[in-house]
């Protein structure tokens, strides 16, 4: 029958026929497998563990009732006072995974310290030192002496501390850290920082946690804060005014101590200071209690992050077993050598 159906008998011969073929093959996909498997066992003793810090923290829910902070806060601004308002912004949900992602949150982690062995640096230099990036560098000028200062002025850097600094942010977002959430509708988020030095990985994933938090309490508390900072300067300059005017009634009292009655005229400077003291002691109590509102106001901003479980050494590690990667470098061996054998057989038929 001239048709292109084929039988299961057919199929079958089929079948046995590349059975045979490869038959004969054995020696070379045997030789192959052998060499891939001692490739696959040599990649495994020799790669280094991957070690993995894992952190997380809820994020401070701000939509809820704020019981007696938020009566505190409904009083201030019946008194007209504004103490702020803290919406999500920038800080709310996905935004904030990418904010632990940005540039200056990763090179705020890398600049900041850690010590080990008694020898204290940046991350960034540890960071060369664990993956022995410096080699060389001693027969190149411009890279002689680069270092990371811990906490330096970021804005002095030279252009190839600004190269390396980047090829370090690229190199961790991209492969060492991972940061998720794993619900929308709950507000906690992972940080996984991996590392074939676990102290390195254990220290960037809580350092990028405290400088997350430490932006958030300086940017989104800002107003609240230059507030307070108002307020205790007012507050101490009237408090300063009013010691002073009760220490003016003191000495106008001490002036016309047993001064004829007839002779108010002199009393005069000692009423003068009693009404600056009535005036300022009223200033102060009102400056002292938008002081104290303000406090409250400050409080509420702090802290977005609450930590749940922190990396707690030794770290988790992963690393390819050696009888796993001999066997899996074995078989993908053959099985390509077959691969090869079955086409190569195809093509000099249908040239043929």
């Amino acid at each position: 029958m001239d048709n292109d159906e084929i039988s299961l008998k057919e199929l079958l011969q089929k079948i046995k026929e590349w059975y045979l073929f490869l038959l004969t093959k054995w020696k070379l996909i045997i030789a192959v497998a052998f060499i891939g498997g001692i490739i696959g066992f040599t990649y495994a003793y020799f790669q280094k563990p991957i070690y993995k810090a894992s952190l997380t923290f809820a994020m401070e829910d701000e939509k809820g009732g704020g019981g007696g902070l938020s009566g505190a806060l409904g009083l201030a601004s019946s008194l007209g006072i504004d103490l702020g308002s803290s919406g999500g912004g920038a800080f709310a949900g996905a935004n904030l995974i990418e904010l632990m992602k940005s540039r200056k949150l990763v090179e705020k982690t890398l600049l900041s310290p850690i010590t080990v062995n008694g020898k204290t640096q940046s991350l960034a230099d540890y960071y060369l030192e664990i993956n022995e990036a410096k080699k060389g560098w001693e027969e190149k000028p411009l890279l002689k002496d680069i270092s990371f200062p811990v906490n330096a002025d970021r804005s002095k850097f030279t252009l190839q501390q600004d190269s390396i600094l980047n090829n370090i942010f690229n190199g961790i977002v991209k492969t060492n850290l991972t940061i998720s959430q794993k619900d929308k509708k709950v507000s906690i988020i992972s940080i996984e920082a991996s590392s074939t030095n676990e102290i390195f990985a254990k220290t960037f994933c809580e350092t990028i946690a405290r400088e997350t938090s430490e932006y958030y309490v300086e940017i989104k508390s800002k107003k609240s804060r230059t507030n307070v900072d108002i307020l205790q300067h007012q507050v101490d300059s009237i408090r300063g005014e009013l010691n002073g005017a009760i220490t003016g009634v003191a000495a106008a009292a001490d002036n016309v101590f047993n001064l004829n009655m007839a002779m108010n005229v002199k009393r005069a400077p000692s009423a003068h200071r009693q009404i600056d003291v009535q005036a300022n002691t009223a200033i102060l109590t009102q400056l002292v209690t938008n002081l104290e509102l303000a406090k409250v106001s400050l409080l509420k901003e702090t802290p977005l992050i609450q930590i749940i479980d922190k990396p707690i050494l030794p770290l988790e590690k992963e690393k390819v077993g050696k009888l796993k990667s001999l066997i899996l470098g074995g078989f993908l061996a053959g099985f390509l050598t077959v691969l090869y054998l079955v086409f190569s057989e195809l093509y000099k038929k249908i040239v043929a």
